[in-house]
């Protein structure tokens, strides 16, 4: 069974995948940048969050004891795309014409409840940038202190290139100073930074902030990145076993989280580095002006005009966990669908696990490979879309029991029910408590009559009656949408 836990990881840091061996054993560490409260996270965000719920659901099945910490992000200026700190979460709350914990509390309650939707396991710690203010002023103290900051009327900036004559700035990203000096606007009489490549890592305060801290250097806010080095090595320790967020993160928030723990820490903070890629919608990336943006809840609810019918949150899940979590996904109405029929056939193999009948003999050969496919899929770092095809040839394995083309032993179906019963539902995060059967038929049958007379009462033009059926279903929890093949429903 240990060669079974022999996990290998990529290393975004090293460009390698190679052996996982935790710093302390038996347990892992590993911390997530999570959401910033000043708008509804989009499906690229949550592909994010699925994937590391995915990692860290595997690392439990192994039996490591993880402490896994997600931060909240409900302060602190944002680098924008042109490079200016700014505030949005205040900004957020200003265009709504309410108070920046209105708007951190608002985002919140829809964060947890897409984590709820979604199946994502809660970590075990969610702290806020704004209970560790003073952590963060510690931080920056001993980042000054060890001669890697400088602090400039009100606000302080970590001194790159202090930095770069004793560690190298840019090793995560590949991404030189001199490259960075290319794509980056001259400095002008106005800026406060010494060179160009400095960040900030306290704002001072400006007028119309709504959000205000005292600090040793006079009121402000902290930058975007010290948030993370504060509460990762609070709850971790000055070195970890793994960091992880999006791809987007790479450069410059993870670059300059390692340039701040060793510029006070004297490490790297995190040994492995992880990094989940973009999604994409019909072949392009994700974008309002493209008008294949859709929140998600509006594909579980099939409000979005992105796509013509809604999906269950399970199919969603499972359509994400077929691309690799270092590969784009590209979400399309095919392989939503594709997912939706994979995610059946899978469900009716798992339904007939109980009722499979069984020889006197000891092993079954063909399963007994299956099992050890499943472990050995995920072992290679983290390969969900190769489990999932491991997890179709038990289901082919058991549709050939059940028609008495094949045979397995009752110790391997017991087995092979455990093993399944704990990849599907602890491991991919798949809610299957009970697979498709006799309510479910009897459930679809009344679907198909209830549309069929609303589809007649729109023919009839009869509207009244149309939106009276549509809006009592609504209530009861089904919600159903048109399209132009007719339409379809998920239960909410």
């Amino acid at each position: 069974m240990e060669s079974l836990k022999d996990l290998s990881i990529y290393n975004s840091l090293t460009g390698e995948k190679a052996r996982f061996e935790p710093l302390h054993a038996g347990k892992v560490g590993m911390y997530v940048c999570g959401p910033t409260l000043y708008s509804e996270p989009h499906m690229g965000n949550m592909r994010t969050f699925i994937n590391f719920d995915l990692i860290y659901r595997y690392l439990l099945k192994l039996g490591y004891n993880v402490k896994y910490v997600r931060n909240i992000t409900d302060a602190g200026h944002i680098t924008n795309s042109a490079g200016e700190a700014v505030d949005s979460i205040g900004k957020a709350a200003r265009l709504e014409q309410v108070q920046s914990l209105e708007i951190v509390y608002k985002y919140n309650v829809k964060f947890q409840e897409l984590n709820r939707i979604y199946n994502l396991l809660p970590p075990s710690i969610e702290p806020t940038a704004t209970g560790h203010i003073q952590e963060q002023i510690e931080i920056i103290e001993q980042i000054i202190k060890n001669g890697f900051a400088y602090a400039v009327n009100g606000s302080v900036y970590f001194d790159v290139r202090a930095y770069s004559e004793k560690f190298e700035y840019g090793i995560l990203s590949g991404r030189k100073v001199d490259e960075l000096a290319e794509e980056t606007r001259d400095l002008n009489a106005q800026d406060e930074k010494r060179f160009f490549a400095d960040f900030a890592l306290w704002k001072k305060a400006n007028p119309e902030d709504m959000q205000i801290w005292r600090s040793p250097w006079g009121d402000g806010n902290p930058g975007w990145h010290i948030e993370c080095t504060a509460m990762s090595t609070k709850y971790l320790g000055s070195e970890f076993d793994i960091h992880g967020g999006g791809m987007d993160l790479k450069f410059p928030h993870h670059e300059d989280e390692i340039a701040q723990n060793c510029g006070s820490l004297g490490c790297n903070p995190a040994r492995i580095w992880m990094h989940a890629n973009m999604l994409n919608v019909n072949g392009q990336k994700m974008s309002k002006s493209l008008g294949n943006y859709f929140l998600p809840k509006e594909i579980v609810e099939g409000t979005t005009d992105v796509f013509e019918k809604a999906y269950a949150p399970e199919v969603i899940r499972f359509c994400m966990m077929q691309a690799h979590y270092r590969s784009t996904l590209d979400f399309t109405s095919d392989s939503l669908n594709a997912a939706e029929k994979g995610f059946t056939r899978l469900q009716d193999a798992v339904s007939k696990l109980d009722h499979l009948p069984t020889t006197n003999e000891n092993t079954t050969p063909e399963v007994s490979a299956l099992i050890p496919s499943f472990y050995q899929s995920m072992n290679d770092d983290f390969n969900a879309p190769k489990l999932i095809a491991n997890l179709f040839e038990a289901a082919k394995m058991i549709f050939a029991i059940e028609d008495g083309k094949a045979f397995i032993s009752k110790n391997d179906l017991d087995e092979l029910r455990k093993e399944m019963h704990s990849f599907l539902f602890d491991v991919l995060g798949i809610r299957m408590e009970k697979a498709a059967g006799a309510s479910d038929e009897a459930l679809n049958a009344a679907m198909d009559l209830v549309l069929e007379m609303r589809k007649t009462a729109r023919e009839n033009k009869d509207w009244g009656t149309s939106d009276k059926i549509r809006d009592r279903l609504t209530e009861a929890g089904i919600i159903v949408k048109d399209g132009k093949d007719g339409a379809s429903w998920t239960v909410k």
